[in-house]
């Protein structure tokens, strides 16, 4: 495929071979607009996350299919994909059925809403967000 035609067509052409079989997925919340997570998706992975309707990955750690929410009940409904113009990249909108999307926990041992829980400071420290 062209690249004018990657860019401006109308094509479902995901570029998995750019990076071993694999893309980004950043992952937003529809109504807050957050963003959550970011995971790593594959051809399997996509068309399972179109045909479940739950946002689905590739663990690397694991090297496994993985649906958001099977163990922990903090499952994300798919909502829209979007990819960005060079098709090497997805963004799932979902809407969280659970409390959090993220596997650590709050103060108040509950999952994080997002991930991203911690900003780097001007010392190049972390430094958690409120939560």
């Amino acid at each position: 495929m062209d690249k004018k035609a990657l860019e401006e067509g109308k094509l479902l052409d995901i570029q998995f071979e750019k990076r071993g079989g694999f893309v980004p997925v950043i992952v937003q919340d529809v109504d807050s607009m957050e963003i959550l997570m970011q995971g790593w998706g594959n051809k399997e992975s996509l068309k399972v996350t179109m045909e479940k309707g739950m946002a689905t990955f590739w663990s690397t750690s694991r090297n496994e299919l993985w649906t958001k929410g099977e163990t922990s009940g903090e499952y994300l409904k798919m909502v829209e994909i979007l990819t960005d113009c060079d098709q090497d990249a997805l963004l799932y909108k979902v809407k969280m059925m659970g409390k959090g999307a993220c596997h650590t926990k709050n103060k108040d041992n509950q999952p994080r809403t997002s991930c991203f829980y911690r900003k780097v400071d001007e010392d190049n420290m972390l430094t958690k967000i409120e939560e």
